[in-house]
């Protein structure tokens, strides 16, 4: 089965400010923005100090463009500003409608106002101390916390929820190619996806097409699997479901209380 998406995506813009958040924060909100479409734009922006110490091996690693902005003044952050003329620039240039601000700063509730009235929509992924002005300044805002064991929160799961959802998944532990692997990020997957879908069931078209998105490289024969559905099939905590339209879907398994 081909996952490689045929159809025109919306084209994300997704812009960090470094100064502000914690590292910690980028793989939710990497899980976050792949579901609007394909990120066109990667890039973080901050000072010296930041790039060079808590973000530099981050950025680097995730494929993210560095953007260095230097103090002129002590207490001014130019970094913010070159966020903001850079999101204005990828809109009036069309290279994205889709933005996804990484950020907990209130300072960048006006940008995101005007990028909304141009049309773009608009996602703040930030911490708990977001200020009301930004959340609401947003399209929609996910919050991310920090709990132990639990680094990022799947949909609107608590993160309760989430330990009991991911609990029992294998992780990779070993390099032998043929062996069937059941990796967790995939049941994170679902549990997001499912959970904005009315029926909390994600097509496997459309999870081929996240997880691809996630990882460019992702084949379910990497793990030892033939197909998505095969691979789907071996996990205990999802279940697949043949729909009336020919397709195939998934969904968490349903606890008994």
């Amino acid at each position: 089965m081909n996952y490689i998406q045929t159809e025109a995506a919306s084209r994300v813009a997704i812009l960090i400010d470094c100064d502000n958040v914690s590292p910690d924060i980028l793989e939710y909100a990497l899980l976050i923005s792949a579901q609007f479409g394909r990120a066109t734009i990667r890039r973080g922006y901050g000072n010296q100090r930041t790039l060079a110490d808590k973000w530099r091996d981050v950025l680097v690693s995730s494929a993210f463009t560095p953007c260095l902005q230097y103090q002129y003044a002590s207490g001014k952050n130019t970094a913010d500003l070159a966020l903001a003329l850079d999101a204005l620039e990828a809109l009036f240039d069309e290279q994205a409608d889709v933005f996804c601000l990484i950020t907990s700063d209130s300072d960048f509730a006006y940008l995101c106002r005007k990028l909304r009235e141009r049309g773009a929509m608009v996602y703040i992924i930030g911490e708990p101390k977001t200020p009301s002005a930004l959340r609401n300044a947003s399209d929609q805002f996910f919050e991310w916390i920090r709990e132990e064991g639990v680094t990022t929160r799947l949909g609107d799961a608590s993160p309760e929820d989430c330990k009991q959802k991911i609990a029992g998944a294998e992780d990779i532990v070993n390099d032998k190619p043929n062996r069937q692997q059941r990796p967790i990020f995939v049941v994170k997957a679902v549990t997001l996806l499912a959970s904005e879908s009315a029926d909390d069931k994600v097509h496997l078209g459309q999870l081929g097409q996240y997880l691809k998105r996630t990882d460019p490289a992702f084949s379910p024969k990497t793990y030892g699997h033939t197909g998505l559905l095969e691979m789907l099939r071996t996990y205990d905590l999802l279940s697949v479901h043949k729909e009336n339209t020919g397709g195939w879907s998934a969904s968490l398994v349903k606890t008994k209380h």
